[in-house]
């Protein structure tokens, strides 16, 4: 898979790893990198079959096959210990690493996630499934902001999102891909396995998501053995993108927090 690697160069550093949700593009993370650099190696990646990553995802694909391509990746980096961000479907990437190679994560920050897939969540993958497959790419692409962003922000930043929208249909990931990796993501249900969690986990939501209602945080926070919950009021289910004045230095607290270099308090 396509990475970059960014920050920290010395062989001591911390690393974060940055997981991306359905559109897999690790640009997504645009307006956290620098912050994160500054004291952090930081790992962002395009997911298999998404953005620089060419390939093919096979019917049947699942959930856990995105933890292993993420935990070969990592090894190939010789990175054994890391934090992970993982937004929406980045964020259930990385509840099944921490199930499948428990000493690999430090801590782990899930940003709109849940345990088992939401009626109203299940709904709006519905209505962009069907968009894609019987109006097409270019439907999908533009209705896909709609789900993502506020609608006085998405006003405000209409000339951005006409670039987004060219860009998007452009760089497609191509509707098997997506239908095959939307399937896994729909599929994935962690109702059972929460409890053998054991990395710190933060579940991050916003209060005016349409995509996923922040409840789902709430329930996944409440059954996690070491599980935090933490909201934003305003920004949409891409609350990185159009609030990261306020979404940074929570994040940034978070990691500080659960970094070995943390201070011990009294």
């Amino acid at each position: 898979m396509y990475y970059k690697v960014l920050g920290k160069k010395n062989a001591d550093a911390e690393t974060v790893v940055l997981s991306s949700g359905l559109g897999g593009s690790g640009s997504f993370w645009q307006p956290q990198l620098a912050m994160l650099a500054e004291h952090f190696r930081v790992v962002v990646y395009d997911q298999h079959g998404t953005g620089v990553s060419q390939g093919t995802v096979p019917a049947g694909y699942r959930m856990e096959d995105m933890a292993d391509e993420l935990a070969g990746m990592l090894n190939e980096l010789d990175i054994s210990r890391c934090h992970l961000a993982g937004h929406a479907l980045g964020g259930i990437i990385g509840l099944h690493l921490a199930l499948r190679y428990p000493a690999l994560l430090q801590s782990l920050v899930v940003i709109n996630g849940w345990t088992k897939l939401d009626s109203q969540t299940r709904r709006c993958f519905e209505v962009r499934q069907n968009l894609l497959l019987n109006s097409g790419v270019d439907a999908y692409v533009q209705a896909q902001p709609l789900f993502l962003y506020p609608a006085d922000w998405l006003s405000a930043n209409d000339a951005l999102m006409q670039e987004e929208r060219q860009h998007q249909v452009a760089h497609f990931q191509g509707m098997e891909n997506l239908l095959h990796r939307l399937q896994a993501l729909m599929n994935s249900d962690l109702t059972g396995s929460l409890g053998q969690v054991i990395a710190p986990t933060l579940a991050f939501s916003c209060k005016d998501d349409l995509l996923v209602p922040w409840s789902r945080s709430v329930d996944l926070a409440s059954r996690l053995p070491n599980g935090e919950h933490t909201q934003m009021l305003y920004g949409g289910h891409a609350m990185s993108v159009t609030d990261p004045e306020t979404f940074n230095p929570i994040l940034l607290d978070w990691l500080l927090r659960h970094s070995s270099q943390a201070p011990v308090k009294p």
